[in-house]
């Protein structure tokens, strides 16, 4: 069975070695620029380590795997713009070091070339991984919309919430075990649990990146802290806090939500609103169970134990993410 860092590894290996265009290097650049950066590389990871369940092998998971890596930073390259993030893995995002222009088309490049390597799958695959990818990328724009509504209300349930993480960031995490499952030779049973796995544990990975925002330290998380609150953003912290405070809290939030300029006073004070409203101590029970649903799909799949070990300590480590 094969180690994280040794599928690290490989996706490393394989990310370096990618041949671009020559021309016009405006275009490509970026795309090398943001995949070379420092990350997890959790999604080809999970492709990779899901196929080594069922064999050996994994060679014809590789092209798939980092066809979901390219597509994974195709839509942060895009979000970078959306929110004007400043830090992406704590350097410029595409948008700040070229221009806005530059990384909406590199990105639509990135969108195609994550096709071009879906392709490269086995021809006894292709269907079934072209339909899951597709419908995946289809569930993330849905995602990103209902995010982009939600801007506009400050009426958000905790289930709308859940629901478009789910598709914004859960639904990539399951594709990605579903894609190395498929290519393993996994039953249909292992493959939804799987995917089950990714799911519930990609809706407590976006929980806990809320918080994070919050109350993480920047040179840990790789960006500045509190820019979900300065751009107004419903985070499951800020639904909740707008659901559960009392007339007079919800008042000097909505005070704070309104002012676009005091930006440190702005972040301290709706931080020490969450706090008073023990909105970290709810986010926190919610990852936990989350989390326990995730543990609890990769349980059922039906291999032997030690080889899950690599997927449960990841999913522990993601959980214990320091401030």
């Amino acid at each position: 069975m094969l180690s994280l860092q040794d599928t690290l590894g490989v996706i490393h290996r394989e990310i370096q070695a990618i041949q671009y265009p020559k021309t016009p290097s405006g275009l490509y650049e970026p795309i090398a620029y943001l995949l070379t950066l420092k990350g997890k590389k959790l999604r080809p990871a999970f492709t990779l380590l899901a196929c080594n369940l069922y064999r050996e092998d994994i060679e014809a998971a590789i092209r798939p795997a980092l066809a979901w890596e390219i597509f994974h930073n195709f839509t942060l390259m895009h979000d970078d713009v959306m929110d004007k993030a400043e830090l992406r893995r704590g350097q410029p995002t595409v948008h700040k070091k070229w221009s806005e222009n530059t990384a909406i088309l590199s990105g639509d490049a990135m969108l195609i070339l994550s096709y071009i390597f879906m392709t490269k799958s086995l021809a006894e695959h292709l269907k079934p991984l072209l339909d899951l990818f597709s419908l995946t990328a289809t569930e993330i724009c849905e995602g990103q919309q209902y995010d982009m509504e939600f801007e506009q209300r400050l009426d958000v349930s905790e289930p709308e919430y859940i629901e478009m993480i789910r598709l914004k960031t859960a639904v990539m995490l399951g594709a990605c075990l579903r894609t190395g499952a498929i290519i393993g030779g996994a039953n249909e049973t292992d493959r939804q649990n799987l995917y089950d796995f990714g799911i519930y544990l990609g809706i407590a990975f976006q929980i806990k990146d809320d918080l994070l925002d919050v109350y993480g330290n920047p040179d840990v998380f790789g960006k500045k802290t509190g820019g979900d609150i300065l751009c107004n953003k419903k985070t499951y912290l800020l639904i909740n806090a707008l659901n559960s405070a009392n007339i007079t809290d919800k008042a000097e939030l909505l005070k704070w939500l309104a002012c676009d300029d005091k930006p440190e006073e702005k972040i301290i004070a709706v931080r020490s609103l969450y706090d008073k409203l023990a909105i970290p101590e709810k986010a926190n029970e919610t990852i936990r169970i989350f989390y326990e649903k995730a543990l609890m799909a990769l349980q059922a799949v039906s291999v032997d134990e030690n080889k899950k070990k690599v997927l449960e300590n990841i999913a522990k480590e993601l959980m214990e993410r320091e401030f």
